[in-house]
């Protein structure tokens, strides 16, 4: 219907965006198929208006429907302009692959007089064929008004203010439609900011956006959006997809585009610097040469930002299923710098231990989360700051081992230095500590030891990093393959194993001094 509608409404084809999904094509009677994806242009409505023509069907039947009526702008009760809208029957997005929970606030949005779309990356892995686990919406709701429909819901951010609806474990994310502001107030980079708190606009002088409040209308909001492939929008009304950025054509070409001048746009969030690279690694894509330009120049950027925040998005960098490729991104711009600077030294030469262990360690992580399996990033930054350790380490008496005090003193000092760039939880220290100890414990001497040893909660870690190690080529003296033996064993045999090890010394007893036989008084 959208196809015939376009026709009266602008006397214009169709245009191909080159983006394909089977649906079937006029001719499909014919066992011809369309394989481009047709979107139209929609005018910005001018003051003649089309008059009340009936609407024919794609049966050929008259609708019931006026033009005026079933017009997408007015099925989404909005003002729009410049847009490209695609119609149902010409993507491939469906309810089905989309979260239940995520639908229920988009209904309920709409039912409630707010035009609710999904938007951002779901939508943009929806039409690459993926199965997208976040779904972000967006709406003219304030997030205050979000809340008074969601008794589930709470409002977070400050500098970007957004309302996290929940259910059960699964969160969607309910963003106000943003709209541009002028720099009107600048705060220096080493000026407290509690006077801006309650602020709407704000920015540092160098440009980046402290207070990011000021909402407009759809058309402002894709404007304000990082990538062209994360501003497309999806709606349950009419099932429509809305591209205000050439986003389509962009993902057909797989490439990685700023919205904008791309050195502003850094400059006004420094983390749109790791977006891209991360992007560019999890979807294979280029990133479009402007875009790419300033990257190594404005890495340095990322010092502004804070270690706690830097630290969520290296998880989110290593955790797409590409860290491997990522973090060869993250080297070859620059950036990796500022994120694990006390590291880098150690990684010069691409064949050096060091540097295989780290890339083995990435391997590992893309292949438990290709497996389904869990991660956590304590055993990502034990590897990552391993080469650092070990070479703290490496002043201490090289043939005995180190005191366990003085391992878990330069621990501290290798994890301190690492905290000046990105904020560890403390729950993910304790875990490293732990992995990096049970290295040296992990030396099978005794009964005693090898029984304490399996039974600690971290050992199945510290084992698989034990493996690593081997693997990258440091010379353990087969203790890995030892303890994969004993693992794999019946009972017997690891009692054989047990026995063949060196007896635990029974603590000898001290002998007490006879006592003198008391002299005898006078």
């Amino acid at each position: 219907m959208f196809k015939k509608l376009t026709r009266l409404l602008t006397g214009r084809p169709w245009r191909d965006t080159g983006i394909t999904d089977g649906a079937n094509s006029a001719d499909s009677a014919t066992g011809q198929h369309d394989q481009s994806r047709k979107t139209r242009r929609l005018e910005h409505p001018s003051s003649e208006k089309p008059g009340r023509q009936k609407a024919t069907s794609r049966h050929g039947k008259p609708s019931a429907k006026t033009v005026a009526e079933t017009s997408p702008a007015k099925l989404l009760g909005m003002d729009l302009h410049d847009v490209d809208i695609i119609a149902r029957e010409d993507h491939h997005i469906s309810r089905k692959d989309i979260s239940a929970n995520a639908l229920k606030v988009l209904y309920r949005l709409n039912d409630a007089g707010y035009p609710a779309f999904l938007v951002g990356g779901g939508v943009r892995d929806l039409l690459l064929g993926g199965h997208p686990k976040d779904f972000d919406i967006s709406t003219n709701a304030t997030p205050e008004q979000v809340k008074d429909l969601f008794r589930n819901s709470r409002v977070v951010g400050r500098r970007f203010k957004i309302a996290h609806v929940r259910f059960g474990r699964e969160i969607i994310e309910v963003t106000t439609f943003r709209a541009h502001h002028e720099i009107e107030i600048e705060v220096k980079d080493d000026q407290p900011r509690k006077h801006i708190r309650d602020l709407d606009s704000a920015h540092t002088t160098g440009g980046m956006i402290l207070r990011d409040n000021v909402y407009g209308s759809i058309n402002e909001d894709a404007m304000r959006r990082d990538f062209t492939v994360n501003a497309l929008y999806y709606t349950t009304k009419g099932f429509l997809l809305l591209d205000f950025v050439k986003g389509l054509a962009d993902i057909d070409a797989r490439l990685i585009r700023m919205i904008g001048d791309p050195e502003t746009r850094y400059r006004e969030d420094p983390v749109r610097i790791l977006r891209a690279i991360r992007l560019a690694a999890k979807l294979d894509f280029q990133i479009e040469a402007a875009t790419e330009a300033p990257l190594k120049e404005l890495a340095g950027l990322l010092k502004l930002i804070s270690p706690a925040r830097l630290f969520d998005e290296t998880v989110k960098l290593f955790t797409t299923g590409k860290a491997e490729a990522t973090f060869a991104l993250l080297r070859h711009y620059g950036v990796a710098d500022y994120l694990f600077k006390p590291v880098m030294p150690y990684l010069k030469d691409a064949d050096s231990i060091d540097s295989k262990l780290i890339s083995l360690a990435l391997r590992n992580t893309d292949q438990r989360l290709a497996d389904g399996k869990s991660v956590t990033p304590a055993f990502l930054y034990s590897a990552l700051l391993w080469p650092a350790l070990k070479d703290a380490l490496a002043d201490t008496d090289g043939n005995r081992p180190p005191a366990m005090p003085v391992i878990q003193r330069e621990a501290s000092e290798v994890i301190s230095r690492q905290l000046a760039y990105t904020s560890i939880p403390k729950r993910f220290t304790a875990m490293m500590r732990e992995i990096w100890e049970l290295q040296w414990r992990l030396q099978p001497r005794s009964r005693r030891n090898v029984e304490s040893v399996i039974a600690h909660p971290r050992f199945r870690a510290a084992y698989d990093f034990l493996l690593l190690r081997e693997a990258s080529g440091e010379n353990l003296g087969g203790i890995g393959d030892w303890w994969t033996r004993f693992q794999d064993g019946d009972h017997a045999l690891q009692e054989s194993m047990i026995g063949d090890l060196q007896p635990a010394r029974s603590p000898k007893r001290r002998r007490r001094k006879p006592r003198k036989p008391a002299e005898p008084s006078n």
